[in-house]
């Protein structure tokens, strides 16, 4: 899970343990994100769009091109996800995108759709 701002993390923080999900790791940017998949490859990122040092969009770009994160799950959260953005998003390979301010319901569809049944 990656978000600049520490309320974000802890509402996504608290909305996946909701749901049951309980092993998860936190970064305060897409750069720190980056350097943890790269060291320990993850299944799923959930990752807000504006970031320091590396946005959200630079983050799925270079995951996908890193063989052993090429494929893992990749969920943009934001506050403003206008059509360009998505659609960049989308060429790019993200599984899912889910608008702040958002739900626990929403949080689980959306992270089901990649992950399947929780």
């Amino acid at each position: 899970m990656v978000d600049d701002t520490s309320v974000s993390r802890m509402l996504i923080c608290d909305g996946l343990d909701q749901l049951g999900i309980k092993n998860v790791s936190i970064a305060k940017d897409g750069k720190a994100a980056l350097d943890a998949m790269m060291s320990k490859p993850r299944h799923l990122v959930i990752s807000d769009y504006h970031m320091p040092n590396m946005d959200g969009l630079e983050l799925l770009k270079s995951l996908r091109g890193f063989k052993p994160t090429s494929k893992c799950g990749f969920i943009l959260i934001t506050g403003q996800a206008d059509a360009h953005t998505i659609a960049q998003c989308k060429v790019l390979g993200m599984n899912n995108v889910l608008k702040k301010p958002f739900t626990v319901d929403g949080l689980k569809s959306c992270t089901q759709s990649i992950v399947g049944k929780l």
